[in-house]
């Protein structure tokens, strides 16, 4: 006997199970049309007995009868499901077999391509009650939505980040990992930030609680280093859980390489290389030359300036002919420059690498003990037989020694250079690699010792929370687009940049400059005197000392005979191209006499007057000596402000095979102004004797013109005194109206 929903006991005989009977066994034996006709004459019968189980159950029974027919001689009763569902869920309280039947249903819609109906009927059993039932039928509905004819794309994401959410609490984590993962797929890449941070850190999480690492690693680096949205702490937050799950991966392998860290961004094509000291500040009236530094900006016309003028003393000092294996010297290496070619650094002098650093995120970042990353290959390029080649060195300061930065501050969102060295002891083949370093947070932004956050030094502390990781990052520099062959401009293809491959070539000299009370302004035609100190900073001897500039008439050195340099230089007398002497002790009568002879005056060499040979004494400048010679200027005839590089050769006593020579710049900035025009007309004279009683002599006429109409500039020239510079011609005696009393132009 059976008891329905009211109570009352079915006898095996009565007829609505006959019925039923009968149904379940055309059902068997797949007569569905006469199975319909059973199941739907029961149903009546329980309903009206209120027998609600077997009701729903023959409802059932009936809707899937009529959809097995063959030739669907009738629509699928899809109403009768859902009153099977409902009456199932709403009256008999069975769950499972509402259930059942839901996914039965399902099946059967999605079999019609009915998607949208079955992902309707799927949502509406989930409930609270039960999370593992909802997060199954939220998953299946969200598979309807990827099948349909127009795929709803969205809509599956969406139901698959609640199946997820449901199965984890559930305590089913895989599959909850597997439903984040999934929806993933759509949201990544389609700008919806906030949505591709909340999924990432749950599959993080839940990454981390099944000990796959290196997933959660991966998911919280996409987070870092996506273009963020989320507030400054929630960044904070998704930072600390960052390095709290990379500490844990690497303290798995402690002894491996050093992993990739996402921050902060390095923009790698702005990385620059800098070989060479740093020069000596200018001490009291000395001015160093300027050379080139990383604080001046990359100035491609002025770099072209700089390359002839090297080729114009390389070809003077070979006889008009530039060599083939020229390579024009590079101080400082960026995006600009050519970078086709291994640079040349010198050993035992510093190489500087300048990497700029962006941090995305509205948090500060702290990097502790940042240094570059790079291998070493020695060779002895003086072998006889090539370069010697020795075993491969990484990181070794006996060869490489490398400065570190012990605390380097990026604030949020701030962009910030740092200059990082590096300390050859060995010749060889360097490359740098990349940079690496601690990374954390910091509590604030509070500094001690008087840091200066724009200086990429450090001297402030700053206080750390403590959680930090060691890691690394590449340098990857691309090379220029190839745009020269025909093949080259079908395609893409790109050349070397071997910025970061220097080669570490022997010792070479090093010469340093300076200039010493050089004018900032001159008269147009004014003749000044300065001197020049010339400092051999290294351990070997330079020689073959000499300079070239596009205006060889603006100066001239001294000869060997020029008196050394004065106590005072700056003076006035000291300075002027002429000096007061006594002509009549009685009277105390004085006269202006020209202090420069004519071999104080330095010639040209050869056919190349823009190169000026520098007179030092037996053309050898020792390790650690100086000399001070005397340098002529002569103002432009242009008024205005003038820029005059100087570029300064020399080479070792020994030759090398890598580097021939070495060469310094200077530019200095010259403000010239008009003062007198002058006009000279020459006529013979029969009357005029000179003082032995000789005729044939000439009369000079000179006309001078005072045309400085500046009124700041000088106002008044007073004329004391021609002079004339000739091997054949003196002049005797000047004749005016004014005698002693001068000439006096306004």
């Amino acid at each position: 006997e059976l008891k329905n929903t009211s109570g009352l006991l079915y006898p095996p005989e009565a007829p609505e199970l006959q019925i039923r009977k009968m149904a379940d066994l055309c059902f068997l034996v797949q007569h569905y049309e006469l199975a319909y006709s059973c199941y739907h004459t029961a149903k009546k019968d329980f309903l009206n007995d209120q027998a609600m189980l077997y009701a729903a159950g023959a409802l059932e029974m009936a809707a899937v009868s009529a959809f097995l027919q063959p030739g669907a001689p009738r629509p699928y009763p899809a109403h009768y499901m859902e009153t099977a569902i409902q009456t199932y869920r709403d009256i008999c309280k069975n769950m499972v077999l509402a259930e059942r039947c839901v996914l039965l249903s399902a099946e059967i819609l999605k079999s019609q391509s009915k998607y949208s109906e079955a992902a309707a009927l799927l949502i509406r059993l989930t409930s609270e009650d039960s999370d593992l039932r909802s997060a199954l039928l939220l998953e299946q509905a969200a598979h309807c939505f990827i099948n349909m004819k127009s795929p709803m794309v969205r809509k599956f994401a969406f139901h698959m980040i609640l199946a997820g959410h449901r199965f984890s609490k559930a305590g089913q984590k895989k599959h909850a990992l597997r439903c984040y993962c999934q929806a993933m797929q759509v949201y990544k890449g389609k700008g919806w930030s906030l949505a591709e941070d909340h999924i990432n850190f749950t599959i993080g999480r839940q990454s981390f609680t099944l000990r796959q690492l290196d997933n959660a690693v991966s998911a919280f680096r996409h987070i870092l280093i996506n273009d963020s949205k989320q507030p400054p702490a929630q960044q904070g937050a998704f930072l600390r859980e960052y390095l709290y799950v990379y500490k844990n991966v690497t303290q798995l392998s402690p002894d491996g390489p050093l992993p990739q860290l996402p921050l902060p961004y390095i923009n790698s094509s702005a990385t620059r290389v800098f070989f060479g000291h740093d020069r000596r500040p200018a001490e009291g009236e000395k001015q160093a030359a300027t050379h080139i530094s990383l604080d001046q900006e990359y100035d491609s016309e002025s770099s072209q300036q700089w390359k002839e003028l090297e080729e114009q003393v390389v070809s003077a000092i070979n006889k008009g002919i530039l060599p083939s294996n020229f390579q024009p010297t590079q101080f400082c290496l960026n995006r600009y420059s050519d970078n086709s070619r291994f640079p040349l650094a010198v050993i035992e002098e510093p190489i500087t690498v300048e990497v700029s650093f962006r941090n995305p995120l509205k948090v500060p970042l702290l990097l502790t003990e940042l240094s570059l990353l790079w291998k070493f290959q020695p060779k002895d390029f003086n072998a006889k037989h090539g370069a010697e080649t020795k075993d491969l060195g990484m990181c070794d300061d006996d060869m490489i020694g490398t400065e570190a930065i012990a605390e380097f501050l990026i604030n949020s969102e701030e962009t910030k250079v740092a200059r990082l060295k590096l300390f050859p002891h060995q010749t060889g083949e360097l490359h740098i690699l990349g940079v690496v370093y601690n990374l954390g947070t910091v509590q604030g932004a509070v500094t001690l010792d008087g840091f200066d956050p724009s200086i990429g030094s450090q001297t402030g502390k700053f206080v750390s929370n403590g959680l930090s990781v060691r890691g690394r990052q590449d340098l990857e520099i691309q090379g220029p687009r190839l745009n020269n062959t025909k093949e080259e401009k079908t395609s893409i293809k790109y050349g070397p940049d071997r910025r970061l491959d220097p080669i570490i070539t022997e010792e070479m000299p090093l010469l340093e400059v300076f200039f010493i009370n050089f004018p900032t302004g001159l008269l147009c035609g004014e003749i000044r005197k300065a001197y020049v100190e010339f400092v051999n900073v290294s351990k070997c001897p330079l020689t073959a000392l000499k300079v070239v500039s596009k205006h060889p008439e603006f100066f001239t050195f001294g000869g060997n005979t020029a008196v050394l340099t004065p106590l005072s230089p700056s003076a006035s007398e000291n300075c002027s191209a002429y000096k007061t002497v006594v002509t009549d002790p009685t009277s105390m009568r004085t006269a202006l006499l020209s202090s420069a002879s004519s071999v104080d005056f330095g010639v040209g060499t050869g056919g190349h007057p823009e190169v000026i040979h520098v007179p030092l004494p037996d053309a050898v400048l020792l390790p650690g000596a100086s000399v001070q010679l005397p340098m002529w200027l002569r103002g432009p005839d242009e008024e205005g402000v003038h820029e005059i590089n100087f570029l300064f050769y020399y080479e070792n006593i020994k030759r090398h095979s890598k580097m021939c020579h070495r060469v310094l710049r200077h530019t200095a900035v010259i403000c010239t102004s008009r003062s007198l025009h002058i006009r000279a007309t020459v006529c013979r004279s029969n009357a005029l004797e000179d003082e032995e009683g000789r005729g044939d002599n000439m009369l000079v006429f000179v006309d001078v013109e005072n045309i400085n109409t500046s009124e700041t500039g000088v106002k008044e020239f007073h004329i004391v005194q021609v002079s004339s510079n000739s091997k054949h011609w003196k002049l005797q005696k000047s004749v005016n109206n004014s005698e002693d009393k001068g000439v006096y132009l306004s």
